[in-house]
């Protein structure tokens, strides 16, 4: 009986993963139909070593400034948080993502939480706060795209709209939530798991643990300065990555191709982001189809130069999410070795 749960448990993952693969594969053939790709490649071939290095340069800052904000949610949990250890993860997260999609979220907390002795709820209470903010965040930037836009660009983008409205009754919903969670604690708790506790224990069980891990992770987030702090480097992050997009541009003189401006990176940045919501590995289609799509049909590009941009700037954000996370394991366990600490893998953090 436990073997056939098992076995079932086993199919309906690989299930998934399949499917993922399956949303991939369908996206990048969207994206690259009826685009010259070996013209693509041959203009990538010419990309600019110098815009490169200052792309991964941008790149490294933005998540280092990730790393800073989990700091600042985690201070009242632990004060003497290591930098190295706490954008470690950050990066271990992003690369896991690479090869299944969601994954990245749980490792990256394991890790933190294995190498600062830290509980996985308030690890794990923490990262969804972070992303509810980042939420918050990239719906504001693309507020700001359509505001910054030569045009109608919920016009020009169809999907935009109805996207843009349920971000921000999502955002609204989850905002009362969090305030009730917070003001009636204790009582909401113990109402709603009793109440629970008559259709399903089971379920019971999940919703305790879910208010549980989002009370610890709300308890990281307080006091006036970190959350002016958290305000701040959200802003920043948001900029970096508008920074990254528009180095993108020369790094295969997309200038020599039409007209490139911040405004661009920024349009381009914020509704690409959107291709995140589709779980694809390391976004991967979803990014090269709607990146391709913003520059041919809203922006005029060419497809070729369109298809080079997405594929590159994809390809060095992809690879080097996978490298950075090998040499960030290896240092950080070297660096334990000699604390004679123990070593830490993606098998031994999953043990409790």
């Amino acid at each position: 009986m436990i073997s056939g749960s098992k076995n079932k448990g086993y199919l309906s993952k690989s299930f998934g993963v399949f499917i993922t693969f399956l949303i991939t594969f369908a996206f990048l053939y969207f994206a690259f139909k009826g685009i010259d790709f070996f013209g693509a490649l041959s203009i990538i071939a010419h990309s600019s070593l110098y815009y490169i290095f200052l792309y991964v340069i941008i790149f490294l800052i933005s998540h280092y400034l990730r790393s800073l904000r989990w700091r600042i949610m985690l201070k009242s949990v632990k004060k003497d948080l290591s930098e190295v250890n706490l954008f470690g993860s950050v990066i271990i997260g992003y690369g896991v993502s690479c090869v299944i999609p969601r994954l990245g979220e749980l490792f990256r907390g394991l890790f933190l939480g294995k190498w600062e002795g830290i509980s996985r709820s308030t690890i794990l209470g923490s990262i969804i706060v972070e992303r509810f903010i980042d939420v918050i965040s990239f719906a504001f930037a693309a507020v700001i795209s359509i505001l910054i836009f030569p045009g109608d660009l919920l016009t020009e983008i169809n999907w935009l709209r109805i996207s843009l409205l349920i971000g921000f009754i999502f955002i609204v919903v989850f905002t009362l939530f969090l305030i009730i969670i917070i003001k009636y604690e204790e009582h909401l708790i113990h109402t709603f798991i009793n109440l629970s506790k008559k259709f399903s224990e089971k379920f019971a069980s999940k919703l305790e643990k879910l208010i549980t891990t989002l009370i610890e992770g709300l308890a990281c987030v307080k006091g006036v300065k970190n959350i002016s702090l958290i305000i701040l480097i959200s802003l920043l992050i948001v900029l970096a990555y508008a920074l990254n997009s528009y180095v993108g541009f020369y790094i295969i003189d997309m200038g020599d191709y039409g007209k490139i401006n911040f405004g661009l990176a920024w349009v381009v940045m914020t509704i690409s982001a959107f291709g995140s919501l589709i779980p694809t590995p390391g976004g991967v289609g979803t990014y090269h189809a709607i990146s391709i799509y913003l520059l041919v049909q809203i922006y005029n590009f060419d497809p070729q130069i369109s298809a080079a941009y997405a594929l590159i700037t994809n390809f060095i954000t992809y690879t080097g999410f996978i490298t950075a996370t090998v040499l960030m394991i290896i240092i950080i366990n070297k660096i334990r070795e000699k604390r004679k600490l123990p070593k830490e893998t993606f098998l031994t953090v999953l043990k409790s």
